[in-house]
């Protein structure tokens, strides 16, 4: 008697996702959509490897380590394993300093590029949080100097790349750390970066919490409430520069609002408590902001963000390469959406027609008609056999709007029924 064979039940990997056919269809033409506005405003495609040297990312200054997925191989070297030098990439702002650095030689300045990849945090996973995750960015770098208006340009290709998926109403929120950082400067308090860190998660504690977390950073009532009123001021005309740093960072906001300006009614905001909580932000952030049919927000937290940087390539190389950049947490937006139920299912396979097979003397037809219209540029699918009855119907499963009878010549439009003469030369499809 044989032994009964072990079937492993594969499980589906938290945070990883993985999508149907007719959902991934919708997926790659948002792709492709976002990445046609990239290009129409010159920003220039790369990709980096999905893993970088431990040392570069360390390089950012920032405490990443518990996002971090670190690469090693199975059988690896006892001395491999303990010295792990490989790890995923967690954005793609820290490859892009390294590449930039790297190639500094061969490019031309400003640089623009987009690049999109997916990238892995080591995060919870859930709604709108994913451990690996595509991430389309556009950033532009300069040498020495990078005017303030490629600020408002990343903004503004942004907000057109949003519009263009058709989600519905987006709004970009603004605000400079420079401002911030005058304040503090201004209240003579020293711990920026954790007062920085508190506020950029006001809005998702609220503010009750805030003033708790900052009463246990050694903050008087005073500086507590000066800090408060600060976060909640939506109009940058009621705000008093105490100093010079305050006052620069309230120019530039200024400045990037007006250039702006051409963009909806409410499509741009300035919204001082946006501060974003990486250290390597210098001047402009960017948050963003998806709305639902009743105006509402469509859920907590921001599908498209990023801000200027001083220096970021400067940890790789000596020279000055102040940089700003912007990028849309794509499949977190994709899959809010889709769970919400925004997302109309597209084709399930990508042909236009489907060439049958009536008999099997009739193949060399088919595959010959099938060529042919490739050649022209016209997805075609060609027929197994069997049945010409099931060929028709697994036609009808896969949305296939047209069948093709290679005996006969004719082509068979599924919506309306319709079978007329046709010839592989010349035909096309009614929405070519």
């Amino acid at each position: 008697m044989s032994e009964k064979k072990q079937i492993y039940k594969p499980r589906p990997i938290s945070g990883f996702p993985e999508w149907l056919p007719e959902i991934r269809a919708v997926e790659q033409t948002w792709l492709d959509k976002i990445r046609a506005v990239y290009e129409r405003y010159g920003y220039c495609s790369i990709e980096t490897p999905a893993v970088e040297e431990l040392e570069v990312i360390a390089a950012k200054g920032e405490d990443v380590d518990k996002e971090i997925y670190v690469l090693e191989r199975l059988q690896a070297d006892p001395d491999e394993k303990k010295d792990a030098r490989l790890a995923l990439h967690f954005d793609q702002t820290v490859p892009l300093a390294r590449y930039v650095a790297q190639n500094f030689n061969d490019l031309t300045f400003p640089f623009k590029r987009y690049q999109m990849q997916k990238v892995w945090r080591g995060e919870r996973p859930q709604v709108g949080r994913m451990r690996e995750f595509y991430q389309c960015d556009i950033d532009v770098i300069n040498v020495d100097h990078l005017p303030l208006h490629f600020d408002a340009e990343v903004a503004a290709v942004c907000y057109e790349a949003l519009a263009s998926l058709g989600i519905g109403r987006v709004q970009l929120r603004i605000s400079n750390r420079k401002i911030l950082g005058g304040l503090i400067q201004g209240l003579e308090l020293e711990n920026l970066t954790e007062i920085t860190r508190i506020i950029d998660k006001y809005e998702k504690i609220g503010k009750n919490e805030t003033v708790n977390l900052m009463q246990l950073q050694d903050i008087t009532n005073g500086q507590i409430q000066s800090l408060m009123d600060f976060v909640q001021t939506k109009n940058i005309q009621d705000l008093s520069a105490s100093n010079a740093l305050m006052e620069e960072g309230i120019e530039e906001l200024s400045f990037v609002l007006d250039q702006l300006a051409h963009l909806p009614e409410g499509a741009v905001v300035a919204d001082l408590s946006i501060v974003r909580g990486l250290d390597y932000y210098t001047g402009t952030v960017y948050e963003t902001q998806l709305f639902g049919d009743d105006n509402e927000p469509l859920f907590t937290g921001s599908v498209c963000s990023g801000g200027r940087y001083d220096d970021l390539a400067g940890n790789y190389i000596n020279k000055h390469l102040p940089g700003v950049g912007i990028s849309i947490g794509f499949t977190r937006l994709f899959d809010v959406l889709r769970q919400s139920g925004k997302i109309t299912p597209g084709p399930k396979s990508p042909a236009k027609v489907l060439v049958v097979l009536p008999e099997e003397d009739q193949r060399a037809a088919m595959n010959e008609v099938a060529r042919t219209l490739r050649e022209n540029g016209i997805n075609t699918e060609t027929a197994h056999g069997g049945k010409l009855k099931k060929q028709i119907a697994y036609a009808e499963k896969k949305g296939i709007p047209y069948i093709w009878f290679p005996a006969d010549a004719q082509v068979k439009d599924m919506a309306t029924g319709e079978q007329t003469d046709a010839d592989p030369n010349d035909w096309k499809p009614a929405d070519a």
